[in-house]
């Protein structure tokens, strides 16, 4: 995982209302970013960076067009696959990737096939059919559903638009970053407080501050603090050596019990000076109604950086925390 040299240019370009994750697309490795914006924008980014929750600015990444982060992966993803001649995508996912890489296939007239853990909320499951997109439920974990998506893609059934392995989602979700800079007057904050489940969101934050620093924009990339749920924290298992038993979660968005990347995010969480954590269901869902309670109505994965914050004390400076996705995706109250 390389960083490619950041665009200077956008130094001397304002925020603006209304800013997609295109200010950047000269970074994303695409012959025609502006084709591709043309066919594929649905508004993707330029998500507010607000105060709330003590002293936590959160960043509402749910008011992405799916309701969700993955929307800045997706769309960069599907115009790669797009430029390299796709016909049609195949993608794995629990939910809400799964639900981006369909959004972004039907605004491209791409056929596309996602394959789900059985387990998936219809909710998420739901969004991605009426996307067109043909939802395979594979019996097993996450795990059996990556297998299967695979096995697909072996048998020539489509290009792999994979969240996890295309370098193409991390340009996408590097832009988070960016407009973190931007929207802090051109700086880091002293802290990134971020879930972590397959660490599409970690690398890419991971990546885009580390652009920034070797274009001499920040002088370091912000400890990322990841944070993962107690029953099912794999990754702060490998970067502590703490053991982990297995259990159900409703932090289901990260409930992934063996990510193919663990050793990269913890290396970009060790890069940072960061740390890990865990929280249990009572403290997700707590935060999740503290949330609730002052307007900002996500799904359980979205709370889980939120309950982590709260445990940090106080540090200092500015901490972000991401509001990755809505409410309305998950099944219960």
């Amino acid at each position: 995982m390389v960083p490619q040299p950041f665009p200077r240019h956008i130094v001397d370009v304002a925020p603006s209302v209304g800013s997609t994750i295109w200010r950047y697309s000269d970074s994303f490795g695409l012959a025609d970013p502006e084709a591709a914006e043309a066919r594929l924008g649905l508004g993707e980014g330029g998500t507010p960076l607000m105060p709330g929750m003590g002293d936590l600015l959160l960043k509402v990444e749910f008011v992405n067009p799916t309701l969700s982060f993955k929307d800045r992966g997706a769309a960069v993803v599907v115009a790669h696959a797009i430029e390299q001649g796709a016909e049609r995508l195949v993608c794995d996912s629990s939910g809400n990737a799964g639900t981006a890489v369909a959004a972004y296939s039907a605004r491209a007239g791409v056929p596309c096939t996602v394959y789900v853990p059985a387990a998936t909320s219809n909710a998420k499951t739901l969004q991605a059919e009426a996307h067109g997109a043909y939802v395979v439920r594979v019996d097993g974990d996450r795990a059996a559903a990556a297998d299967a998506a695979e096995e697909a893609v072996g048998r020539g059934e489509g290009f792999y638009a994979s969240h996890v392995w295309e370098s193409s989602f991390l340009a996408g979700t590097k832009t988070f970053a960016f407009e973190v800079w931007e929207q802090l007057g051109r700086r880091a904050p002293e802290r990134l407080v971020l879930p972590v489940g397959n660490g599409t969101l970690v690398l890419g934050a991971w990546l885009g501050f580390e652009e920034l620093r070797l274009a001499g924009l920040v002088d370091e990339v912000p400890p990322i603090t990841a944070v993962q749920a107690v029953g099912c924290a794999p990754i702060v298992a490998h970067a502590t050596g703490r053991h982990f038993d297995p259990a159900p979660t409703i932090a289901d968005g990260i409930a992934i019990a063996a990510p193919p990347r663990v050793a990269e995010i913890a290396d970009a969480v060790a890069d940072s000076a960061g740390e890990f954590m865990t929280v249990d269901d009572v403290e997700i869902a707590d935060a999740r109604r503290r949330l609730a309670e002052v307007g900002w109505y996500v799904e359980p994965t979205g709370a889980v950086a939120v309950a982590a914050a709260g445990q940090l004390g106080d540090r200092g400076g500015t901490t972000v925390v991401p509001l990755c996705g809505a409410g309305l995706k998950w099944p219960g109250p």
